[in-house]
Order: C-alpha cells, then structure tokens, then sequence
C-alpha cells in the first residue's frame, strides 16, 4: 500500500478531532485539533503526517491545476513495463481506442473498485474495439499481484517514478500529496477525445468511457 507524508495541519478534516470549548472565539480557535496520532487512513492510502505546516507554493499548485495533455491532441508516447515485465509502448494500440487510466496505487479500496468495474465492463470495451490500460507508479510484481488477486483481464503499467504521469500532466489531489485518478480515451488516431478526472467516485470512469466509445 502506498505512503504519504502530510504536513499536520494540512487537511485537518481528515484526522481525529477533539472538540472545542464554545466559549472561544470563532475566528481564532474554533478549528479542529490534531490528535497526537502519527498515521491516519485517508482512501486507502496510509497517510502519516510531520508537525510542520507547509504550505504549497504558487508554482506546484499551478502544476496540479494544468493538464499538459489536452482533448484533441495527441499525448506523449511512453514505453512502460506491463504486469508481466515486458515493454508496451502507447504505439502499440494505434488503429484501435485505448482507455488509459491513471490511478494511485495497487490494492487501495477506491483503486480495486475501479480495476473491478472496468473488468466487470471488459465485454463492453472490447465491443466497442477498444483496449484498456492501467498506469500506477507501482511496481511490475505488485501489478501481477493486483491483477491476479481480482482477475484483471487488461494490461496494467508500471510508471515507476511517474515521469508518465508528470509528462501527461495528469494533476494530483490534496495539495499535490495524492495521486490523481484521470482516465484518456484516445481515438483510432491516438488523438485525446475524452479526459475524465474523478478521484473520489472510481467506477464513473466506466461510465463515461464506455459513454464515450459508444458515440465514436
């Protein structure tokens, strides 16, 4: 499972809270208190948090806002080693559409939802001619792992140090802290026709791909 490291009083809403005395200023004391605990669960993710506050810079929030890839283009071509350790270049799927989706991280709840739903619907992707692929930072042995636990009929990539996802420009949630959850459908052409972020609702991805593919 993956790790982040969250300054303490970045998203306090998430963490255990204690509450305060009414008879304090609204404006100055009435927020949530961190508890003394290090780690806390946030999605899935393991999230452990430092006692400083640190507040994002123009720049890295500017960053996670603008997407590098945009619908109607055509997105860097990347060569990624699948679940089984061999190279798959984006290339490979031109003459067909390809579903690529972003997701955080292997055996998360809302990412196994998601690999779930689209092997669930694989029927329906391959109807409609098109191929799916998975791209987590995770490794190719957590990938095999992942896809052999819940049967995953696709191919799942290895971006291991994300350079796929930073040229992609696909943008983080959480200041920055959390992996974003994006998914491409590209045309017969490889030109972007839909990009489709949703972090917190997993199995909408298939919905709106499939939406999608069906118009094309």
């Amino acid at each position: 499972m993956a790790s982040l490291t969250l300054p303490k009083h970045s998203i306090p809403s998430l963490l255990p809270t204690q509450t305060v005395s009414p008879r304090h200023s609204l404006f100055s004391h009435n927020l949530p208190i961190v508890s003394n605990s290090s780690q806390s669960q946030f999605y899935g993710l393991k999230v452990s948090y430092s006692s400083s506050l640190s507040i994002p810079s123009s720049s890295s929030v500017k960053g996670s806002i603008f997407a590098k890839v945009n619908k109607g283009t055509a997105p860097p071509s990347f060569t990624l080693k699948d679940q089984d350790g061999k190279n798959v270049s984006l290339s490979k799927f031109k003459g067909k559409p390809v579903v690529v989706y972003f997701y955080p991280a292997d055996e998360t709840p809302g990412c196994t939802k998601q690999a779930c739903a689209f092997r669930d619907s694989y029927e329906k992707f391959k109807k409609a001619g098109a191929q799916v692929v998975g791209i987590s930072g995770d490794d190719p042995s957590s990938h095999k792992a992942f896809a052999k636990k819940y049967k995953l009929p696709f191919t799942l990539l290895s971006d291991e140090g994300n350079k796929v996802r930073k040229d992609w420009g696909v943008p983080s949630d959480l200041f920055g802290t959390l992996p974003g959850r994006q998914t491409y459908v590209l045309d017969k052409n490889g030109v972007v026709q839909l990009i489709y972020n949703n972090q917190f609702q997993p199995e909408k991805h298939i919905d709106e791909t499939l939406k999608l593919l069906q118009s094309l």
